[in-house]
């Protein structure tokens, strides 16, 4: 990386100090040496930066290595992973899953929190709170620098609230005030099935992709778009509702207040499981949340030809929400999510892509997600962690 020459003193040493913190976050420990072949920087800038990072508790000294030559063993540094700790949160209708993370990302300490639509506990967002600040008390984190929380709905861009677009629990607009009020740090709140794109974009199917969408099939149905690289969430956030979306064969229409009659009608968890029921597959326990549609569609790939009407007819299915997108954003790729779509697998993803190109004129590639069922949380550390080091490294 070279430094423009109208950068001054201060400029050029903290946009040197965010590279070298970079290399450190992705390549793990190095020498003064290596930092200087990956930086093109001098040999005193190197060394002065080093000094400058550890004394502001962002680099340590972490041991020593041979080198290939005579002389002393060179200093191997590394980030301090301890500067900071983030968190994630994921917010279900069944429960909360979060974790504990340090600067670079890695779970410390994981906890679930399941609870009963039909009746949660009154105290039921203090109740994660305490559990939060447990975890990370556990991990010897102090205090929490940015919580990441992914829940249904639509979240305002303008103003970070939740506004839902389904009859929700009141909890989960509780527990964000809860957050806020008793954590010191930042808390950011995103719609779930955007974190779980940002998950596919980073460390899951999508890492060769700038424009994609995730096509989520779970409880319920949504997308992520992702274009250029970055984000899109519309003008109210609401970018990727595709449970609304008007479908042929639902016998109605969606309203503003309800997604019956749209494409939830036809891929939602409830979906999927009587679509099983109507080949003479099992759903899982319960019959009708993503988790007994998720067995249902391992049933249907393990049964082998006595599964497959019932995934050609899921897949047409999907692939009319599929279409849509295509033709109206051409991502070139659809990423099927949720646990019907990690189920699912290249056995899914095979029939929708052969559907899809019988509906849209549109060259779409589609693809099984493979961020995994944590997709969502993994959004969520992710952006915390985005946000603590645009803190502590500078920049956007």
């Amino acid at each position: 990386m070279t430094i423009a020459r109208t950068a001054t003193p201060s400029t050029a040493r903290a946009i040197n100090d965010r590279l070298a913190l970079e290399l450190l976050l992705s390549h793990g420990p190095l020498t003064a040496t290596e930092l200087r072949e990956l930086t093109g920087l001098s040999r005193p800038t190197i060394a002065d930066l080093l000094e400058r990072l550890q004394r502001g508790g962002l680099v340590a000294m972490v041991g020593e290595r041979g080198e290939q030559r005579r002389g002393p063993n060179a200093r191997v540094y590394a980030l301090r992973a301890d500067r900071a700790h983030v968190a994630g949160i994921d917010v279900r209708t069944v429960g909360v899953t979060l974790t504990v993370a340090d600067l670079t990302g890695r779970s410390l300490a994981q906890a679930a929190l399941p609870v009963d639509p039909a009746g949660p506990p009154p105290d039921f967002a203090d109740q994660v709170l305490r559990t939060l600040l447990a975890c990370a008390e556990r991990v010897g984190a102090r205090e929490l620098h940015t919580v990441a929380v992914g829940a249904p709905g639509l979240v305002d861009p303008a103003t970070g609230e939740l506004s839902t677009t389904s009859r929700l629990q009141s909890w989960h607009g509780e527990l964000v005030t809860a957050l806020r009020a008793g954590l010191g740090g930042e808390v950011i709140l995103e719609n779930e099935v955007n974190l779980a794109g940002l998950a596919e974009h980073r460390v899951g199917a999508a890492t060769d992709r700038d424009t994609f969408v995730l096509l989520w099939l779970g409880h319920g149905t949504g997308a992520a778009v992702v274009l250029d690289g970055r984000l899109r969430r519309g003008f109210s956030g609401g970018a990727g509702e595709i449970g609304f979306l008007p479908v042929p064969g639902t016998g109605g229409l969606p309203g503003t207040s309800s997604c019956d009659g749209g494409f939830h009608s036809l891929a939602s968890g409830r979906a999927v499981c009587e679509l099983a029921r109507a080949h003479g597959l099992v759903a899982g326990p319960g019959g009708q949340d993503a988790p007994a549609a998720e067995a249902a569609v391992l049933a249907a790939i393990a049964a082998g030809p006595a599964g497959e009407p019932f995934l050609d007819e899921l897949a047409e299915r999907v692939a009319l929400g599929a279409s849509a997108v295509t033709v109206l954003l051409d991502p070139g790729c659809v990423v099927l999510g949720g646990e019907v779509g990690r189920a699912g697998g290249r056995a899914l993803a095979e029939r929708v892509a052969a559907r899809l190109a019988r509906l849209s004129p549109v060259r779409t590639e589609v693809r099984a997600g493979t961020a995994g069922g944590g997709a969502v949380l993994s959004g969520a550390v992710l952006t915390a962690s985005d946000a603590v080091r645009r803190d502590l490294f500078g920049g956007r």
